[in-house]
């Protein structure tokens, strides 16, 4: 069995503790008597039998659903959908666990004589795949099969021609969803859940979904009212997500859902990156000969080379579980698995948490980690990754190491260089934002025009980052960046320091001498549960 997940409490014999700095690595002494670190659980080992876990997932299907192969008929509708590029993180070596879940569906159609398939990546208001990434998620036999006929393609959230109104729920939530998938007899959704947050009818009320529908639970009420986007029944962003799965229940999409669920085992036991994996004290000479050198080089390249470097990484993610049918039968049996694999049990709050933020968040894959994905990745992703409450105490300050250039993918993501420019030099308060600023970039023809025709996130993509931090803006009483470029930082609104040392002096302003300090060593994947 895999070590669980701990909590070290820091004393004098603890060596430097391993941040992730975007690209590169620093090594940090934490104070000794009031600092602890949470460390992830070794990684599950995955299922031997891959293929035989999706058939018996497809044929034993949870919840009130009848098996796959009987749902399947001649002269239906089929319309396959998949969670984009922005799962994993990394991408998964190949096959990816969606092509092999794909290809499984597709099987059985064709036994079934069904002709009329559609395979749909479901963006949301996520950039466009490319073909190379579509590739890699749905494998060549699919994409070759499927593309050049337009039968595999990317959902369009502006194409008003392709969407439909199925209804309203009874807080007024417009459900609008792809016209395609909503008018199939049947929907077969392949999802990953890499976290508690993923999944369940999110998949479907999100991912599928219109501008017009989920700026209904992507705003800034809705985010300060969730208390942990990684447990649903905290979350009114997932309250929203189920609402609306009632109204597409109620209008006849029937919906097959699979989810799969991966290991953290995103370095690998072996191999140039596998010391990020182990506990500090646990490396023995090559593991810190091995870390040295690999700091050395990355310290030498440029930072093109290096963010090249670190991207073209695939993670070996093994499959810990397979689960299909129901929707909530479903989801349930997945966030089971989820939370065996990460939760760690923490013992309080904490006057001073800290984390290294890595180079890759849901929103920079192949891309840039600019300063608004750096705010999100920290304050939206990592810092809600407990159940229970947050690990930091309200008033609390959080400290990141991560270099935050002032630096941004002109392709992918436009208007996050215009929200970056414009919007925050006025103002970092994400209600004021929203009342002044977000309608203009949602219904902007030029970003809609980019994001339906080249790969550029949607016009309103950096206001939903920003308000995805926005319980954690609420909640903090200062943010500190260690390393990040001085201007970027202040344009956030956080502020800037040179080292971490300098950090703990500019957070004791705010949460006196001596404080407690907890350190969450992510990645791998891990998930604190606060008592």
């Amino acid at each position: 069995m895999p070590r669980p997940g701990f909590v070290l409490d820091v004393d004098k014999s603890t060596p430097p503790i391993l941040f992730h700095h975007g690209e590169n690595f620093r090594l940090e002494k934490l104070p000794a008597g009031r600092s602890r670190v949470i460390y992830p659980a070794e990684p599950h080992p995955g299922i031997d039998d891959v293929d035989g876990a999706i058939r018996h997932a497809l044929l034993n299907p949870l919840g009130e659903c009848e098996p796959l192969p009987a749902l399947l008929h001649r002269g239906m509708k089929l319309t396959i959908c998949f969670d984009d590029v922005s799962l994993p993180l990394p991408q998964m070596r190949r096959p990816d666990i969606r092509q092999r879940i794909i290809e499984a569906v597709l099987d059985l159609a064709a036994q079934a004589g069904v002709d009329d398939v559609h395979i749909i990546a479901a963006l949301a208001l996520h950039r466009r795949m490319t073909e190379h990434e579509l590739r890699h998620v749905v494998g060549d036999r699919v994409y070759d099969a499927f593309a050049p006929n337009g039968l595999l393609y990317n959902h369009d959230a502006e194409d008003l021609d392709n969407l439909l109104l199925l209804g309203t729920t009874d807080r007024g939530e417009e459900v609008e969803i792809n016209k395609r998938a909503a008018e199939s007899d049947l929907v077969v959704y392949v999802n990953i859940n890499l976290v508690s947050m993923d999944g369940g009818h999110k998949s479907t009320a999100t991912g599928l979904a219109s501008y017009r529908s989920i700026r209904h639970h992507h705003n800034v009420a809705t985010m300060q009212k969730s208390k942990s986007f990684m447990d649903r029944h905290k979350s009114e962003l997932h309250s929203s997500n189920w609402r609306m799965g009632e109204v597409i229940r109620k209008a006849d999409v029937k919906i097959f859902q699979i989810e799969s669920t991966l290991n953290n085992d995103t370095f690998g036991t072996e191999g140039p990156l596998s010391v990020l994996q182990k506990r500090e004290w646990e490396w023995n000479l090559r593991d810190r000969a091995s870390f040295m050198a690999m700091k050395a080089g990355l310290d030498r390249m440029p930072t093109s080379a290096t963010r090249k470097l670190f991207h073209s990484w695939r993670a070996p993610f093994g499959v810990t579980s397979v689960h299909a049918g129901q929707v909530d039968a479903v989801h349930e049996a997945t966030l089971a698995q989820v939370y065996s694999e990460q939760l760690v049990k923490v013992e309080g709050q904490t006057d001073i948490l800290t984390m290294g933020l890595p180079y890759i968040c849901p929103y920079n894959v192949n891309s840039v980690m600019n300063p608004i994905l750096v705010m999100c990745l920290g304050l939206g992703y990592f810092f809600n990754m407990y159940r229970g409450q947050p690990l930091v105490r309200e008033g609390g300050v959080l400290i990141l190491s991560h270099p935050t250039p002032w630096d941004f993918n002109p392709v992918h993501h436009p208007s996050y260089i215009d929200f970056f420019e414009q919007v925050l030099s006025e103002t970092t308060d994400p209600l004021e934002i929203e009342q002044r600023f977000e309608k203009d970039f949602a219904e902007d023809e030029w970003y809609r025009h980019l994001y339906r025709t080249s790969y550029a996130y949607h016009g309103v993509h950096p206001f939903y980052m920003w308000y995805w931090g926005a319980h954690a803006l609420q909640h903090l009483g200062r943010v500190i960046i260690v390393g990040g470029d001085p201007a970027a930082v202040r344009r956030l609104g956080f502020r800037p320091a040179s080292s971490l040392n300098d950090a703990f002096e500019l957070a004791a302003d705010v949460v006196g001498p001596s404080p407690t300090i907890t350190h969450f060593h992510n990645p791998p994947l891990v998930m604190a549960d606060v008592s």
